[in-house]
């Protein structure tokens, strides 16, 4: 199945698509393309990105007697005018890195857990239904939250979960970063995601759905924590 097809089918005729790729495992050039949608929405965003960072930094009093006057106006320096070599490594070589670091670390964790079900399955077999999973968030999600934000001119409150029906909510409190979680194209994902574990695992749809929608939530209890420690600097 050549890299088109599947691209198709995963949005369009998800169960065959899995199926053919649990027989016949290929994500290489998948994950080529994963990577090149990531970069491309992060090389676009950045402006918003670093102008929403400043904000949320310059009228924070508290982080101001924190840091110390001297020190909280060089960190605001940094952010006004950040290294241009700074930025590119951090959008084509950190980003990427990190990316496929939790993309492999994902497909291990639900290798692991697909074996209290089954002992059916490779990890190749798991990478690749994962990898292609991965395209509705990468690609259809970006696009939305990317015109979200060319609209808007910023990164918050462009999101595509549950936070988007509270645009008055503080981007920083934890009951917001609980909501974006809930995000309807990871909720997409993880569950297509099941027909690609049922033919790895041959196990029922039911059993699948547990195991994907597992894995999302261990995912979403991470992302909240990381945010929590990364939002605390700035309270």
């Amino acid at each position: 199945m050549s890299l088109v097809k599947r691209i198709e089918g995963v949005f369009f005729s998800p169960r065959p698509t899995f199926e053919g790729l649990a027989a016949k495992p290929v994500w290489v050039d998948t994950f080529i393309v994963v990577l090149l949608a990531l970069i491309a929405f992060n090389f676009i965003v950045l402006p918003y990105m670093q102008k929403d960072q400043l904000s949320l930094m310059k009228d924070n009093a508290a982080l101001k007697e924190r840091m110390g006057e001297d020190s909280f106006a060089k960190m605001i320096e940094r952010t006004e005018n950040p290294s241009k070599a700074g930025q590119i490594i951090q959008i084509f070589v950190t980003t990427p890195l990190f990316y496929l670091a939790a993309l492999l670390l994902q497909g291990l964790i639900l290798l692991i857990l697909g074996r209290f079900m089954s002992t059916q399955g490779a990890y190749v077999q798991v990478l690749s239904v994962l990898v292609h999973a991965s395209l509705v968030n990468t690609l259809l999600g970006n696009a939305v939250r990317l015109l979200l934000a060319l609209t808007r001119k910023s990164l918050m409150q462009t999101s595509t979960s549950l936070a988007l029906l509270f645009p008055h909510m503080e981007v920083t409190s934890t009951p917001y970063m609980v909501l974006t979680q809930i995000d309807f194209f990871q909720l997409w994902m993880f569950g297509i995601l099941a027909f690609g574990l049922a033919a790895v695992f041959k196990i029922q749809i039911r059993k699948a759905l547990m195991l994907s929608y597992g894995v999302w939530f261990l995912k979403a209890l991470a992302n909240v924590g990381i945010g929590l420690i990364g939002m605390s600097f700035l309270r």
